[in-house]
Formats: C-alpha cells, structure tokens, sequence
C-alpha cells in the first residue's frame, strides 16, 4: 500500500499540503490535460494550479467565504476544478456536493436542505440554478465561472482581479465539517451525508491502497468526486471531451479513442459506463493497451462484465471491483482474476458476489437483520462465521451522521465506544478466507411465505443464460407474501420465449415463476449502474395480476 498522506510519525493530513508538496517537488509536471475536441489540450502545472488556488483563495476570502461557509461548486472536471477545490479547503469552507445528473426536483430538494450560502458554476449551472429556484432564500453570493448572463453576482476571474493580496490558512482544521454530500437516492431520497476534514483525507489514503501507479502516468476518471485522486498520487488527470453529467450513458466509442489517443494508464469509472467500453472495444477487436489499472466502483463488477473487459486491456494489467458506500468509501477491493477464479463460479450458482478483503484501517462485520435502529454496538449484534446479515463499517473514512436527519442516523448508525459503526443496508457474509460477500440490498429483499430471497442470489445466476443483458429480481405483492419477478434487460434479437424457458428452468427451486421483460432499466442518477428496483417493482406490480391464495408459493 502506498501511503501518501500519513506516515508513522505524522496523523492522517490533508489534500491542501499533498498538492502543495507535488508543486514544490515538480512544478512544471502537468497535473491536468483537458480534450477540448481535434486532438487540442489544455495542460495544467502543478504550479499554475497552486498559483490559481492562491488566488482563488484569496479572492473568494475577500467576498466573505471563511470558516463553515457553506459552498455548493457546480464545476466540472478540469483546469478550474483543482484550484477551486484546494482554495475552498483553504478556507475553511463546507462543500456541499450534489449530482447534477439527478432528476431536477430531486436536487432542487437536495439545495433546499443543504441551504448554500454560495454558489459556484459554470454558466449552465447558474441558468438552472436561477429557472429551478435552487438555493432560494440562501445563497447570498452566486459566482459564475466563464461568462456571466443573465444572473446576478460577479464572475470568478472579476473577483481574482480584483482581490487585495492577503495571508490564507493552509492547514485546514481536520476535525471541522468538511464536506456535505447526498447520496444518489437510489434506494430512496436522497440524505446528506456529513464529512470532516480527517474523512475526505481518509478517503483518499484509502483509495491510494489500491492505485499502484508511477508518478507522472495519466489517469482518468469519468466520476467526478474522485477525479483528484489521481493528482493526489502525483499522477496526470486526463479530463475527456464527454459531459460529466451524462458521462455513463455517452457513446463508449470516443472514450476507447481518447485512452488510446493519451496513452492512459489508469481509470475510475462505474461498471455501466466499464461494460459498454468493452463491448465497444471487443466488437471492433481493439485492445486499449496502455491501460495497466482499472478501477471498477458504484455497483458490483459482474462476473460476465469482468472476462468481457479482461479481453480489451494488456494480459498483465489490473482490473480492481471496489466496494463501498457514499458513507464509508471505500470499504473492500477485489482483483478480477481472484474474482473470476473460484467466487465467479460461486457466484453464478447463487451463493452471492465477492467484493474482496476489507482495505486496511476498516473493520467489517456481519450483524443480524434488524430493520430497526440499534443504540450500542454488543458482540451479539454479529451473525455466526459465515452467516447472512447486514454489513457494517468502522472505519478512517465512516460518516458519523446525517445532519438534520436524526431518524436516519438513529437507523444506519451504532455507537461502539468512541467509533461509529455504519450499517450500509446491503446484506452479505463473511467467508473463511475473510473476504466479503454481497448479497443486496436489505431493503430490496423479496420477502416471501417460503423466506426471504436475496437478489445476489437470484441475478447472477439468470445472467449467465445467453440473451440476458442484466436481470433484476423484484417482490411484488405484502412483505411476507411477496411473489419473486426476475425483470429482463435482453440482448437485442434475442429469443425471449426460449430465455424465459431458460430462466425458469434454472431458478426453480428459489420459487421464481414469473419473468418479465423491460426495454430498460430505471438506474441511478450518478452511476447509471444501480438498479433502482423500487421503481421496477411497481412497474413489475402493473403487468402481474395481483398474487391469489392458489398463486402464492
């Protein structure tokens, strides 16, 4: 593992010094190279992006942005990203962090709760910001980056220009609130989510356990919270010429040209965003032979999606499944051959997917299910070796609540001593070599008269039926008397009378009689890799007659 950003006599620090050290070790290192379409580039210093966040710093200090100023940053990826970033921290100031590419009501809810007092965006952002009523009665000062139109508020470059010189914090005070971020929703409405300083560091130091990179590579990311991480490692942040917002869903074509075009090395991104690379890539026999690790996060890595992407990168590269929560990132890892050699064939019969060993610094454990709150953590809470239950975290990087959500944090948090135990929601087991096993979501588990199914258990062993693209396993009907529905995606032409023959055949004995097809499924606004299967239900409820006493297994 390669520590970055603590050693043995120092505690955890923060991204503000890592920067600072990279400038001052190499200066004219590029640290951003930003595709701006015809093979052009904008290339970025580590020493001009200190000097930006300098500036940004002390012109955002001028306008009253200190200490607890709540900041939401509505910037994408590249050269002004960086500086913005390092200059808030700076400060003081809380980021508050929200999707863009939630559905609008969704984060004009979101903005409401969060209550920026500042607002910092592109001019896209600002026209949505001023038609939607986002921030509505908090934000005091908007502040556009690019050209201002029809808003009010000054823009950045006006700002910079315009700000007397004047002494910044450098060391931010770790144990001070940090970051405010929102989980996707996927699995309901959205929640913020509290970070202090020391978390977001953490988070870093442990996604460093799995990047093993020279300094000076190239790496890039189409995840946006994480597009620093590799600057943070001394690497080069290759920014492609895709929107941000829409990164998931874009054409996979001109992502395999821009790997290939700027000889990267390294790459986050979700699994949806992995599996349509590499069917791009396999269907046009390219190999993106740069690429020496890939990390895989946002959803589990299919065991299918996996061989297909080992096809299209180099025999000696990495192709990391990191598993985690918004709330506690990231928690586990696994490499996709230890995946593909003996837990993808446990997967397939429905014993769950692995997602590797708990990174160092996180305790992971098994807890029975309980769908209510749990006040103090007892060893009894935990499942016998091997058994099925609810995961949970301590970690550097666990959230310790919900602010404002009293409810939530009394449901998701368990006070152990003076650490925080996480329940993440996701049911799973611990085997005998201690790697972690997922099973699903709690929530998403069809309760039915013969017990409870889990959708782990169900899903991989469908997908492995040629025709199926992705399956999702949906209740329908009471908890307790739920009908279990295998939902579709199929591969297009394929025959559907005989996948359902298949299908049925092969999940049997778990009681699954019904399979319905769906042109596509509803996903999450950020990874467009999470089945929202709440929705799904209620659409398999519409085409399934209501369950009888006779139907009921």
């Amino acid at each position: 593992m390669r520590s970055v950003l603590s050693s043995p006599d120092r505690p955890t620090t923060d991204f503000v010094a890592v920067f600072t050290e990279h400038a001052r070790r190499h200066p004219d290192a590029p640290v951003v190279r930003q595709a701006l379409g015809r093979g052009r580039y904008a290339v970025v210093t580590f020493r001009r992006l200190v000097d930006r966040a300098d500036a940004c710093a002390r012109a955002l200090s001028a306008a009253g942005v200190g200490p607890g100023t709540r900041v939401c940053l509505l910037v994408p990826p590249g050269p002004q990203l960086g500086p913005l970033l390092l200059a808030l921290a700076r400060l003081g100031a809380v980021l508050v962090v929200v999707d863009p590419g939630m559905p609008p009501r969704q984060l004009t809810a979101c903005l409401a709760e969060a209550a920026p007092e500042v607002f910092i965006g592109i001019p896209l952002a600002h026209a949505a910001r001023t038609l939607l009523r986002w921030g509505r009665g908090s934000v005091r000062l908007p502040i556009t980056v690019g050209r201002r139109w029809f808003w009010g508020g000054p823009t950045l470059d006006r700002l910079v220009a315009g700000a007397p010189p004047a002494a910044v914090p450098q060391t931010p005070d770790l144990d001070a609130v940090g970051a405010v971020a929102f989980t996707s929703g996927s699995t309901g409405p959205a929640k913020p989510v509290e970070f202090l300083g020391r978390h977001l560091a953490a988070q870093v130091e442990l996604i460093a356990g799995v990047i093993d990179l020279p300094p000076g590579g190239r790496w890039l990311s189409t995840f946006p919270p994480f597009a620093l991480a590799g600057p943070l490692l001394g690497l080069e942040l290759v920014v492609p010429d895709v929107d941000p917002v829409r990164s998931a869903t874009a054409p996979p074509g001109p992502l395999a040209a821009e790997i290939q075009r700027s000889g990267v090395a390294g790459m986050f991104a979700a699994p949806a965003t992995l599996d349509r690379l590499a069917r791009h890539c396999v269907d046009r026999g390219l190999v993106l032979g740069t690429l020496r690790l890939v990390l895989s996060a946002g959803a589990s890595l299919t065991p299918r999606a996996a061989r297909r992407l080992r096809r299209c990168l180099p025999p000696d590269a990495l192709l990391y499944s990191v598993y985690g929560a918004t709330e506690c990132l990231p928690v586990s890892a696994i490499e996709s051959r230890e995946l593909l050699d003996g837990p993808a064939r446990a997967a397939e019969r429905g014993e769950g997917t692995c997602v590797g060993r708990p990174l160092p610094g996180n305790t992971v454990r098994v807890i029975r299910v309980d769908d209510g709150p749990i006040e103090a953590w007892s060893d009894d809470l935990a499942v016998p070796p091997g058994g099925i239950g609810e995961i949970t975290v301590t970690g550097p990087s666990t959230s310790e609540r919900y602010p404002g959500r009293e409810r939530h944090t009394a449901l998701a948090k368990i006070r152990d001593g003076d650490r925080v135990v996480h329940r993440t929601g996701d049911l799973g087991r611990v085997d005998e070599d201690g790697r972690l096993w997922f099973l699903g979501r709690k929530s998403q588990r069809v309760r039915t008269p013969r017990g409870d199914l889990c959708t782990e258990q169900v899903e991989p062993v469908a997908d492995t039926v040629p025709g199926v693209r992705r399956s999702a396993l949906v209740g329908v009907g009471e908890p307790g008397r739920q009908v279990p529905v295998l939902c579709v995606e199929a591969e297009r032409g394929a025959d559907r009378r005989r996948i359902t023959a298949d299908v049925l055949a092969l999940l049997a004995t778990a009681g699954v009689a019904h399979v319905l097809f769906h042109r596509r499924f509803p996903v999450d606004a950020r990874h467009r890799s999470k089945i929202v299967r709440e929705r799904l239900a209620r659409w398999a409820a519409r085409r399934l007659p209501a369950p009888t006493p006779r139907e009921t297994p």
